[in-house]
């Protein structure tokens, strides 16, 4: 039996996702980052989480080229910023949007959590390259609700 792609992906989607903005600096120094929902943790000890980056995604050179990144939990106010980072070509951050963490990496404003990480591995994954990093520095706001994703569209916690 062949999987319909469309029917797998629609169905992966009934799985409710956090929204987060993966940010890095560029080999020129420049802040860049990109939405993803596939955000998961791997390890407590060592910390290791993982994320996944599609193969041929504009930011793919990019990250590969990254010894770190930093993974950006976004708030349930930071739709436009999971809408604006999504798209294609407009991954260069704006200023407003970030801070430096203490590992030198843009780290997003008003985030629900933010976890600095060093480039532990990179796997093949089919379609895209499964990226761990060992987190180094983690920042939270419990007082926040985060971004949920779910069905195609964007949830709210109750």
């Amino acid at each position: 039996m062949e999987l319909d792609g469309r029917e797998f992906r629609n169905v992966l989607g009934t799985f409710a996702t956090g929204i987060c903005v993966i940010t890095a600096m560029s080999e020129n120094d420049e802040p860049f980052g990109m939405t993803v929902n596939s955000f998961a943790s791997v390890s407590l000890d060592p910390a290791l989480v993982l994320w996944s980056l599609q193969n041929d995604s504009d930011c793919w050179p990019a990250f590969e080229l990254a010894e770190k990144y930093a993974v950006n939990v976004l708030a349930a106010d930071q739709q436009d910023l999971s809408a604006l980072y999504a798209q294609k070509g407009k991954h260069t951050l704006q200023p407003d949007h970030y801070t430096v963490g203490e590992y030198g990496l843009p780290i997003i404003a008003g985030a629900v959590s933010s976890f600095e990480c060093s480039v532990w591995a990179r796997y093949p994954g089919g379609d895209h390259t499964i990226l761990i990093g060992e987190v180094k520095r983690i920042d939270s706001d419990s007082s926040k609700q985060p971004l949920v994703f779910n069905a195609g569209q964007y949830r709210e916690l109750r």
